[in-house]
């Protein structure tokens, strides 16, 4: 029966002195979490409703947000759950599940990047072609291939290492990530081929992508009147922002699982943390800051429940 358990269920060992802490942490990760899923849910509201915000980079903004909620919905619950329990453990299909759905919606998140760079390009350089290459069909294929391809994509690792044999049970994050492949004897050089494939595709591939068309916007908006250079910096910072923090967070990801045995398990606790709070938190302060027609309907919709 041991053995039996020992197979479906996996630890997860990277909690830091949880029974000490324990309502410390579940207090600071349930404000945080509410937080992320009133904040980007109000914007995403707001874009809803408000017709002028129907544009296609308000509604790559909102799909973005939407991303943002999904990622934390897959994550946080349990996070949650585990700080309030005695034993921090998981089964192994769970696992894998969180798995598929943290990296799925990671790469689901360059690529809306990626179609909010072309979606800039298009407005900024080829302005008279806007309406017609940027229409509601090519908008919902940008859309439904951002999400779709990241999660057939990932699909396939997860299936693969459902039938892996598992030579440990125990992981050294707070939730499944890419330390799966530590709990399993063999990691094949076909297995580790393929992850570096998805990498280039939903990660890679489009940060490549949205550095080169954001040059050729600023080369074109240097070259053009005041006005052009205005509105570039104006639609265009927030997501560099945005790639940027996300692109450092992703690479704390990998940092913390190829060089775990460097890391102090503090530390490698609070990165994680950081990987989980920052950017679902960031992309609606950053929007709705710097975006101009978002921050107007913002500040209307909070002095109309004020009046309330």
């Amino acid at each position: 029966m041991d053995d039996e358990l020992n197979v479906t269920y996996v630890t997860l060992g990277g909690h830091v002195e949880v029974h000490k802490y324990r309502y410390v942490y579940f207090m600071i990760m349930f404000i945080v979490f509410i937080l992320i899923i009133c904040s980007n849910s109000i914007i995403v509201y707001l874009i809803w409703i408000h017709q002028s915000l129907h544009e296609p980079m308000y509604i790559f903004i909102a799909a973005l947000l939407v991303n943002s909620v999904l990622f934390s919905t897959a994550i946080y619950p349990k996070l949650l759950l585990d700080f309030l329990s005695e034993k921090q453990i998981i089964s192994y299909s769970a696992c894998l599940f969180q798995f598929e759905m943290f990296y799925s919606l990671g790469g689901s998140e360059f690529l809306l990047l990626a179609a909010m760079a072309y979606d800039r390009y298009v407005s900024i350089c080829k302005p008279l072609q806007y309406a017609t290459i940027m229409r509601k069909t090519t908008v919902s294929i940008f859309l439904a291939l951002a999400w779709i391809l990241p999660a057939a994509q990932i699909a396939v690792p997860a299936g693969l290492s459902a039938n892996k044999k598992l030579c440990s049970f125990t992981l050294t994050g707070i939730f499944c990530n890419n330390t799966v492949y530590k709990l399993q004897c063999v990691v094949s050089s076909e297995q580790i081929i393929h992850d570096m494939v998805i990498l280039l595709n939903v990660a890679l591939l489009p940060v490549l992508f949205i550095l080169f068309t954001y040059t050729r916007i600023f080369i074109i908006s240097y070259r053009s009147s005041r006005e052009v250079r205005t509105k570039a910096a104006q639609t265009c910072l927030p997501h560099l922002i945005v790639l940027i923090i996300f692109s450092c967070l992703c690479g704390f990801d990998v940092l913390t699982v190829q060089l775990e045995s460097d890391f102090p398990k503090t530390v490698r606790f609070i990165m994680t943390l950081q990987i989980l709070i920052y950017h679902p938190l960031f992309n609606p302060i950053i929007y709705g800051l710097k975006m101009k027609e978002i921050s107007k309907h913002l500040q209307r919709f909070f002095c109309s429940a004020k009046m309330m």
